[in-house]
């Protein structure tokens, strides 16, 4: 699943290849924006911001959010592309490269100086170059009445944290994902959240176990009814939020977790 440290790692990916250089060929393949024609244009750098990635070219910003199928992928030039064409909703080519944009959920385009106008109500951004720790703090506090599963995978709140690592931090401290906020170290939970998101940040496989063989990546995410690789009591798994926008699949140790 798409969560802020794949995001990072693709934003890097084709900064590596496409900053500084121009555009041989734009073909934006949403409806919104398909007579934009970038060619031409440089490439300033590509970012991650949370789970958004936007790449600055020319005067203007290419936002995308992977949800949950999307993915960016480079090519060299006569390659052949590993998904279909047809899901493909932006290809980017410049001399060397051709970065293609699979099934984005989220793909926009707008002038750089309103970046802040579209992004702004991100939180601190785990994996940012100016990540903010007491912001993050400062900013799960005040939703006391929040479940913390609920408030940890806000964005408005700290920026990169996905369903993956919402249960696994709540796990990880003993909590029940519907436990009040007001019951709830925020403190250490940013700071452990830091912590998981940074050991993965350059790791192809995502695990919070410490262990990378298949199966074994997490504790308690996508194990329903399998044993606690703690106590052994059964996974179990619901849902939690008030509206569609905040529902969130959770995962728990009835015994572990209190």
């Amino acid at each position: 699943m798409p969560e802020g440290d794949t995001v990072y790692r693709s934003a890097r990916s084709l900064d590596d290849a496409l900053h500084g250089t121009i555009l041989t060929r734009c073909d934006i393949r949403v409806p919104a924006f398909a007579t934009v024609d970038l060619t031409g244009q440089v490439v300033h750098e590509v970012i991650s911001r949370g789970k958004h990635l936007v790449a600055h070219v020319g005067e203007t910003s290419i936002h995308s959010h992977l949800k949950m199928e999307g993915t960016w992928h480079l090519y060299r030039h006569g390659t052949a592309w590993q998904r279909p064409a047809f899901q493909a909703r932006i290809v980017l080519e410049t001399a060397d490269w051709v970065a293609v944009g699979f099934e984005l959920g989220t793909l926009e385009l707008f002038p750089t100086a309103d970046d802040e106008q579209h992004l702004g109500y991100l939180g601190p951004d785990l994996l940012g170059p100016n990540w903010d720790a007491a912001d993050a703090v400062a900013r799960l506090g005040a939703e006391v009445e929040r479940p913390v599963a609920v408030a940890l995978a806000d964005q408005r709140n700290l920026a990169g944290l996905g369903n993956v690592y919402v249960n696994e931090l709540c796990f990880l401290r003993g909590l029940l994902p519907s436990r009040p906020m007001s019951d709830v170290d925020a403190a250490g939970l940013v700071t452990l959240g830091h912590r998981l998101i940074m050991a993965n940040r350059d790791r192809a496989e995502r695990t919070t176990t410490g262990n990378l063989r298949r199966g074994m990546r997490t504790f308690v995410y996508g194990r329903e009814r399998q044993p606690c690789r703690r106590c052994g009591t059964r996974i179990q798994s619901g849902e939690l939020g008030r509206s569609e926008l905040e529902k969130r699949v959770t995962y728990w140790c009835p015994r572990c977790q209190t």
